[in-house]
C-alpha cells in the first residue's frame, strides 16, 4: 500500500546473530541442542513438581511457574531464530513481529515477579517460621503467580502499544534475532522521542520494585541467618537461598543492560549477545540451577528414578 512516495512496511526481515553460512550452521546445531535441553528441563521440573507430593509447598508452586515462564520465554525466541540460520534471515508479519515482542515482554516481565514471590516466601520461611502457613496460604500463593502474569500482560501491553502507534515506511530489515523494541525503533518513520521512554520507564518501574522486595527480603534473612546458633541451620538456610540468589543475578543483571541502561552505552552486537543470554541461556540454565543445587529435588528425582526403573 502507497502512502505518498513510501510503502507501508507489512513484515520484517530478521538478519540474525552472523550471516556467515559456516557460523549459522554450527549455531544452529548449538542453539537447537540448548533449547531441546531448555524444554527437556523446565517440562521436567514442572512434571516432577506436579507428581511428587512433597514438593506440593509454595516455594515450588512458583519454581514450576518459572519453568512453565521459561518455556515461553525460550519459544517466542528460538524457533524463528534456528530458521534464520537454516535461510540466512526469516521474514515476520507486522503482527507475527508484534506477537512475539509482546510474548517476550509478558513472560520476562512474570519471571521478574515471580523471582521476587520466590524471595518473599524465603524471608517467611527463615525470618517467620510459625507464621508460615498463614503467610504463604494457598489464597496467598493464588494472589502472588496471578499478579505476576498480570504485571506481565501490563508491561507487555506498554510495549505493544507503543509499538502499534509508530509508522514503518522504508527500510525493514531488523539487525537482531527476534522483534526487540529498540531495534524496531531504528527502522520507525514516527518522532519516537517519548515512545522509546515509556518502556523503559515500565520496565525500569518493575526492575527496581522486584528487586527492592528481593533486597529487603534477604537482608532480613542475612540478619536472621547470622542470628542462629546451630551451624547446621545456618548452612540449611544459606543452601535454600543459593539457587534462587544465582537466578536472580543472572537474570537482572541482563535485563538491566537491555532495558534499562542508556542506549548509547552499548553496541548492537553487544545487545545480540546479552539478549541471547536472557531469552535463550537462562531458561535453559534456571533448571539445572534449581535442581543440581537443591536437595529437596534432588531427593524427588532420585525416588521417581527408581520408582520408574523398578
Amino acid at each position: 500500500m502507497e502512502v505518498g512516495n513510501h510503502t507501508t512496511v507489512t513484515e520484517f526481515i530478521l538478519l540474525g546473530l552472523t550471516k556467515d553460512p559456516t557460523l549459522c550452521v554450527i549455531f544452529f546445531v548449538i542453539f537447537l541442542g540448548i533449547y531441546i535441553i531448555t524444554l527437556l528441563g523446565n517440562i521436567s521440573i514442572i512434571t516432577l513438581i506436579r507428581s511428587c507430593s512433597q514438593l506440593h509447598t509454595p516455594m515450588y508452586l512458583f519454581l514450576s511457574h518459572l519453568a512453565f515462564v521459561d518455556i515461553w520465554i525460550s519459544t517466542s525466541v528460538t524457533p524463528a531464530m534456528l530458521i534464520g540460520f537454516l535461510r540466512r534471515g526469516v521474514s515476520l508479519s507486522v503482527t507475527g513481529c508484534e506477537a512475539q515482542l509482546c510474548s517476550t515482554a509478558m513472560f520476562g516481565t512474570a519471571e521478574c515477579f515471580l523471582l521476587a514471590a520466590m524471595a518473599y516466601d524465603r524471608y517467611v520461611a527463615i525470618c517467620l517460621p510459625l507464621l508460615y502457613s498463614a503467610h504463604m496460604s494457598s489464597r496467598v500463593c493464588i494472589i502472588l503467580v496471578g499478579a505476576s502474569y498480570l504485571g506481565g500482560c501490563v508491561n507487555a501491553w506498554t510495549f505493544t502499544s507503543c509499538l502499534l502507534s509508530l509508522s514503518f515506511w522504508g527500510p525493514n530489515h531488523i539487525d537482531h534475532f527476534f522483534c526487540d523494541f529498540t531495534p524496531l525503533l531504528k527502522l520507525s518513520c514516527s518522532d519516537i522521542s517519548i515512545i522509546e521512554i515509556i518502556p523503559s520507564i515500565s520496565s525500569g518501574s518493575i526492575i527496581v520494585v522486584t528487586i527492592f522486595v528481593i533486597a529487603v527480603s534477604y537482608i532480613y534473612i542475612l540478619i536472621t541467618i547470622l542470628k542462629m546458633h546451630s551451624t547446621e541451620g545456618r548452612h540449611k538456610a544459606f543452601s535454600t537461598c543459593t539457587s534462587h540468589l544465582t537466578a536472580v543475578t543472572l537474570y537482572y543483571g541482563t535485563i538491566t543492560f537491555i532495558y534499562v541502561m542508556p542506549k548509547s552505552s552499548y553496541s548492537t552486537e553487544q545487545n545480540k549477545v546479552v539478549s541471547v543470554f536472557y531469552t535463550v541461556m537462562i531458561p535453559m540454565l534456571n533448571p539445572l540451577i534449581y535442581s543440581l543445587r537443591n536437595r529437596d529435588v534432588k531427593e524427588a528425582l532420585r525416588k521417581v528414578t527408581v520408582k520408574t526403573c523398578f
